[in-house]
């Protein structure tokens, strides 16, 4: 009696579909033998599938699950993984090649065969995709034909080094609702996917072993509603084909002859496959009858020769014309007496290159299970079974976005990887900027980025995950795409030219005075929102006319020397220049430096620019005018309370706090620090600044 317990992880669990029945097969791998511990078999209560083709999923899903649940009986143990094969009903398949170069000379590992063999995958998934209008095909199986090392034929690339390598690849596919069919019957039963092939695929995998395989061979997977074909030649599996002509042809032939329904027909089938004997079964008006089984062949010949001739047709279609050199049957719907005969005669072939092949070909498995011998039967599920060990550790499927995805199993492979390889747009996983606003400040291009946006959101099993989490085997993803930020922004008072200043000294008082921003030719103020392709230009002086209306000084009656130099209203005003006025029957006089007295007047004046006279005010006059409110600071540690205004600036501290103007101390400077840096007269003053004051 085998120990399970210690055989746990080994075990592999493959289940064979069929339209009349489903077969579950449990083994290990021991060596070079296939160890089968477990069988079940059960028939479907109704024709849930019909030709290869799900019809009822859940009436499916509860045969499974009565497969599944006996083997959990046989084995003690639960069973969650299931290997499956897809009949070829509908099969669609694509002879493609790919070529892959390398930068320089490198030794061909695994993974790069892997990456080739993907490569022409991709190129076939395309090409029928893109050919076949609404309908979706899903890769169920692809089998390599040649490879090439540097132009040349070879066997196997691994362990060449190579600059080129190539492959000619057979791509197979069915639409993706008939695979959907499989998963969600499976999923019903209880059980994950585990890997999934096409049942020649598997069946070829036992019946004819790669050292046949340079003989021109077809071998037939014979099921209940569909016969699925692959043809061997030079080493390598050349062709698939389907036909939905198979069992059941017989069988309804049989249930219209003997006046049965289905279930007994299919009861009379199996009995008269024997050569000799009698068939016994009761038709549906309740009569008892006994016939010989040759009657019965005789009844289902001409549904025979249908599938032979539709089989033999087939062969040669996706053969090149021609029959192949031996047929192998396999499948419980070749097993009717007289068919494999019917079969040679159509492909002209003598009887003995066309049999059956059953106990014949599973030398290389062991039953260790009661009441089941091998047989034909049994050769699809076993190799449903020994075809898990050819794809573990290189293949699993995970489904990003209900999308079911094949992958090479390296062993680190992240959800990030899957996400690529379905095809999701790079770009629209991480966060993407607005567009960025593009102008011209003083004639040099400018660029405003816009702002991020959010990431993609992904879901690894139903709970958050990052692009760098690891997936395993059925893994379930659900990624949303990133979004984009806001485009750009930004206003006039948030450029540094706008922020900077001209100096000028007007009648011997220094004055900073806030640049004007000229947008499109029109002023602008800080407030503005620069706009695409906005021309800004920062001016940097001030006409005579500007100045001493920004000062709110009127100069009727007086002259105006710029850098004692007589000037007009339009006269430009430089950085550093200065500025003098004086009554018009007067020439400049040129004072000391510290005369406080005599300037006392003008800086009262300039001070009172403020309130109505900046720049970005000059621009809003239009505007309605805000209401009046008081505001706290504190000047050198003294809370002061300024009110009557709209709108404070760090000059406006002078109505309000006693501070001896006209008596210099110390050195003579006055320091004014506006929240701990140096304070700018015009700068703007809030409420609960922080000021110092004092003479140095």
């Amino acid at each position: 009696m085998i120990n399970v317990e210690k055989i746990r992880d080994d075990l592999v669990f493959g289940l064979d579909i069929g339209t009349r029945n489903v077969v579950g097969v449990v083994g290990y791998m021991n060596k070079s033998r296939f160890m089968v511990i477990a069988m079940a078999c059960r028939e479907h209560d109704t024709r849930a599938m019909i030709d290869g083709q799900i019809h009822d999923i859940y009436k499916v899903g509860d045969t499974i699950r009565s497969v599944k649940n006996d083997l959990e009986r046989q084995l003690d143990m639960k069973l969650t993984d299931v290997c499956i094969a897809a009949a070829g009903r509908v099969l669609r398949t694509l002879n493609v090649s790919a070529e892959y170069t390398f930068e320089e000379e490198t030794r061909v590992t695994q993974e790069h065969i892997y990456s080739l063999n993907l490569l022409a995958v991709e190129k076939a998934h395309n090409e029928i995709n893109g050919s076949s209008g609404q309908t979706r095909f899903f890769c169920v199986g692809n089998t390599p034909v040649r490879y090439r090392l540097n132009g040349y034929d070879i066997n196997n690339l691994e362990g060449h080094k190579a600059e080129t390598i190539g492959v000619d690849l057979i791509a197979t596919f069915l639409p993706e609702e008939v695979v959907d069919g499989l998963y969600e019957a499976v999923s019903y039963a209880g059980l994950q996917v585990a890997s999934l092939t096409l049942e020649p695929i598997a069946a070829i995998n036992i019946a004819i072993p790669e050292s046949y395989r340079l003989l021109n061979i077809a071998l037939v997977d014979v099921g209940a509603g569909t016969s699925d074909i692959c043809i061997t030649k030079d080493g390598s599996i050349v062709a698939y084909g389907m036909i939905p002509y198979a069992g059941d042809e017989i069988t309804e032939a049989v249930a219209r002859g003997c006046l049965v329904d289905f279930n007994t027909a299919e009861q009379i089938k199996v009995q008269a496959s024997q050569k000799n004997g009698k068939v016994t079964y009761k038709d549906i008006m309740g009569l008892s009858q006994t016939v010989p089984a040759e009657t019965i062949r005789n009844i289902a010949s001409e549904a025979m020769m249908k599938i032979a001739e539709e089989t033999a047709r087939k062969i040669r279609d996706i053969n090149g014309g021609k029959p192949a050199n031996a047929v192998f049957l396999v499948g419980g719907g070749g097993k009717m007496a007289g068919y494999s005969d019917m079969l040679a005669e159509k492909l002209e072939l003598p009887k003995e290159r066309v049999a059956v092949r059953g106990e014949e070909v599973l030398t290389s498995v062991d039953f260790d299970v009661d009441n089941y011998k091998k047989d034909a039967l049994f050769v699809t599920p076993v190799g449903i079974c020994t075809n898990y060990y050819s794809q573990k550790n290189n293949f699993m499927f995970v489904s990003v976005n209900d999308q079911r995805l094949k992958m090479y199993d390296n062993n680190h492979l992240t959800v990030v990887d899957a996400i690529m390889q379905v095809g999701f747009p790079n770009e629209k996983l991480f966060p993407r900027r607005g567009e960025a606003l593009e102008f011209t400040v003083n004639g040099n291009a400018r660029l405003a980025r816009g702002r991020m946006g959010e990431a993609a959101v992904v879901t690894l099993n139903g709970r958050p995950a990052n692009l760098n989490a690891p997936i395993a085997r059925n893994d379930s993803i659900y990624v949303t795409e990133s979004t984009m930020g806001e485009p750009g922004a930004i206003t006039i008072g948030q450029l540094d030219e706008f922020n900077s200043t001209v100096k000028l000294v007007v009648n011997d008082k220094t004055v900073l005075c806030p640049r004007f921003a000229y947008v499109n030719g029109e002023l602008q103020s800080q407030f503005y929102d620069i706009r695409q392709g906005d021309d800004i230009v920062m001016e940097n002086y001030y006409t005579v006319a500007q100045l001493f209306e920004f000062l709110d000084i009127d100069i009727s009656g007086f002259d105006v020397y710029v850098n004692n130099v007589l000037a007009d209203a339009d006269t430009k005003v430089y950085e550093n220049f200065t500025v003098r006025t004086a009554a018009a029957d007067e020439e400049p006089a040129v004072e000391a430096a510290g005369a406080y007295a005599a300037v006392q007047e003008e800086a009262a004046a300039a001070d009172e620019y403020c309130e109505e006279n900046t720049a970005e005010n000059a621009a809003e006059k239009a505007a309605e005018p805000e209401a009046a409110h008081d505001i706290y600071i504190t000047v050198n540690s003294e809370p002061v309370k300024l009110s009557g205004k709209k709108k404070y600036v760090l000059v406006d501290l002078f109505d309000f706090y006693q501070f001896d103007l006209n008596s210099p101390q110390k050195g003579g400077n006055i320091v004014l620090k506006h929240n701990g840096v140096a304070g700018d007269y015009m700068g703007p003053l809030n409420d609960g600044d922080n000021v110092e004051l004092y003479w140095q």
